[in-house]
């Protein structure tokens, strides 16, 4: 007689039989983890200030010469402290990010269905990839942002920094170039999705432009014309690249999904 032996159960439940209290336990999971790996991160950032430091004042240096001193001034006693945190905390962020953005995608993957899932990943890694691009981008254009703003001011203006508001500046500059550079995801996005198509994209073509290099001018922190070429121009290239990737999509087959 043949023996049945029980089944063992998964670890991972299915999302559609999981209850209310385990969403919110596997919620809790992800978000110890995550907290934990920024605070991992921190204490990293905290231990190499120095280096992390010297590779936002790296743009500055550039900008002085070598001749001339480069140094960041601090105002109050407990200033060197503060930035030293902030930096912490900012470092922390980026170092810990590929755990946090892996405890979402493995809170969020198990409701997907296998079609979703074959688009989210090249969605992800391609957001990743651009934000990261954008983020250099900005690093590498700002001591042509920077010498801009200084030469504004005139001749009779002494430039004298403090680290937070030089810090302030260039991290806000990273971010929104990288925020900026997801726009080729957003317009594949809703091409997949149907709401837009890459021939009304193509009928749209000038007058994007027109509002891109307008959007760059307005969202760049420092307000300099170099900051705003570079990053409209990147913008207008992702423009017809998205076009001609809703085209090849509409021409490829139609996924059929799996079981």
């Amino acid at each position: 007689m043949a023996i049945k032996l029980p089944r063992l159960k998964s670890k991972h439940p299915r999302p559609d039989a999981m209850t209310l209290v385990e969403h919110l336990t596997e919620l809790r999971r992800r978000l110890v983890v995550s907290i934990l790996a920024v605070a991992v991160g921190g204490a990293v950032a905290f231990a190499l200030y120095n280096h992390i430091l010297s590779f936002f004042v790296h743009p500055y240096c550039q900008t002085v010469g070598p001749h001339h001193s480069c140094q960041l001034f601090v105002t109050g006693p407990l200033d060197g402290f503060s930035i030293r945190l902030k930096i912490a905390a900012y470092g922390g962020l980026f170092l810990a990010s590929p755990v946090v953005l892996y405890q979402l995608w493995r809170f969020v993957t198990p409701g997907l269905n296998p079609n979703e899932k074959r688009y989210a990943i090249p969605f992800v890694t391609s957001s990743i990839v651009l934000f990261v691009a954008g983020a250099a981008v900005a690093w590498l254009t700002f001591p042509h942002a920077l010498s801009f703003l200084t030469a504004v001011g005139g001749p009779t203006l002494s430039q004298i920094y403090s680290p937070a508001n030089y810090l302030s500046l260039i991290i806000l500059l990273m971010v929104a170039f990288g925020v900026a550079f997801e726009f080729p995801v957003l317009l594949v996005f809703l091409e997949l999705a149907g709401v837009l198509s890459p021939a009304q994209l193509s009928r749209w073509r000038r007058k994007a432009i027109v509002i891109l290099f307008a959007v760059a001018a307005v969202v760049t922190p420092s307000s300099d014309p170099f900051s705003m070429l570079a990053l409209a121009i990147p913008m207008c290239v992702f423009y017809e690249v998205s076009i001609l990737i809703g085209k090849f999509l509409k021409r490829s087959p139609a996924p059929t999904g799996g079981s």
